[in-house]
């Protein structure tokens, strides 16, 4: 024990990650988003148990870590969230730009806005927020947020959208000619009257959603690509669209918290996942891209040539990649959000 321990210091003072752990690793993730087969693995090559608890949608991973008292090593916010992570003070500067597979990381994801040079957090995976149609039930165009906001009657009453605020407001916006961000009153009204119309014929605003469209309990809904497929493999019907008014694009982050009972081991998970065989676990399970190179060549073929996550030329340009919104957009934000859940 005293060995492993002294093997391990060492190395992170060299700004390694250790070779040897134990002991135990306890993460946060969103609901079924983790591969059970990459922890397994982890959990052989390190001696380390992992527990994995889920979360339905970044506010209520946020609400949790703040409260204190949660035992989470590991917690994997989307981008937009990372800021306001750091600004709390709720995650270690763990430095992943100095573990040894980092060389793995695609520099397009390296110097982005939410985590500058990669000081605190690793790609997860990252997808687009789009519409997952039943196209039994629903035959026409299904690139288009109409069919949340201003849906045919054939939808109406088996609409679900996820519950994660700023996918949901950034589609609105966007479907109102709105910029991401913005704080323009006039759009942001209609935005709100738009939302809280469109509800009542809203049947859920579920994370949970991959079985329900598949079995054909949903019919439409905004939707990540990733689950979207993954109703598509168990019910040929299913069909992901993305609107061409403008989507987001996002990126999920595995970082440390900074009240982590097994740092070194979330050290070592954190460089674990960016080894490309290991990046493409996560992915062929979940099925979205991720910021790993190399990776590709581990990944299904089903899963590389997905239209899912190979969208036509016109439709890659309507994304806009997710960022951070300053408080005062965020607070008006929450305010819609709020009246929307009532």
């Amino acid at each position: 024990m005293k060995l492993k321990a002294t093997i391990a210091a060492t190395a992170l003072a060299l700004g390694a990650v250790p070779a040897l752990a134990e002991g135990e690793l306890n993460i946060y993730n969103w609901g079924n988003y983790t591969a059970p087969e990459l922890i397994k693995k982890f959990e052989t090559e390190y001696d380390v148990k992992v527990t994995v608890t889920d979360y339905d949608s970044n506010d209520t991973a946020l609400a949790k870590i703040k409260a204190g008292g949660h035992g989470f090593d590991i917690v994997v916010p989307s981008g937009t969230y990372i800021p306001i992570f750091v600004g709390e003070g709720l995650l270690m500067e763990s430095r992943p730009d100095q573990m040894e597979n980092f060389k793995n990381m695609d520099p397009v994801w390296i110097d982005v806005e939410f985590d500058p040079g990669r000081h605190y957090t690793v790609p997860w995976q990252w997808g687009t927020v789009g519409i997952t149609v039943n196209t039994s039930v629903y035959k026409g165009d299904i690139n288009t947020a109409a069919l949340l906001f201003e849906p045919p009657e054939e939808l109406k009453g088996k609409i679900n959208v996820v519950p994660e605020m700023m996918d949901v407001m950034s589609t609105a916006i966007y479907y109102k000619g709105g910029e991401q961000c913005t704080m323009d009153k006039a759009v942001l009204k209609e935005v709100r009257d738009m939302l809280v119309e469109a509800k009542k014929d809203w049947l859920s605003m579920d994370y949970g959603n991959i079985e329900k469209y598949a079995k054909g309990d949903l019919d439409a809904g905004l939707n990540w690509n990733g689950a979207s497929m993954r109703a598509r493999l168990e019910n040929g019907d299913i069909a992901f669209g993305l609107p061409v008014t403008g989507y987001p694009v996002w990126m999920d982050n595995a970082a440390i918290l900074a009240d982590a009972k097994n740092p070194d081991n979330a050290k070592a998970f954190l460089n674990f996942i960016m080894a490309p065989e290991n990046a493409a676990m996560l992915s062929n399970f979940a099925k979205y891209a991720n910021g790993i190179k190399g990776s590709a060549e581990f990944m299904t073929d089903d899963l590389k040539n997905a239209p899912e996550v190979n969208p036509s030329d016109e439709l890659k340009a309507a994304g806009k990649i997710s960022k951070s919104c300053p408080p005062e957009a965020q607070k008006i934000y929450t305010a819609i959000w709020t009246e929307l859940q009532k």
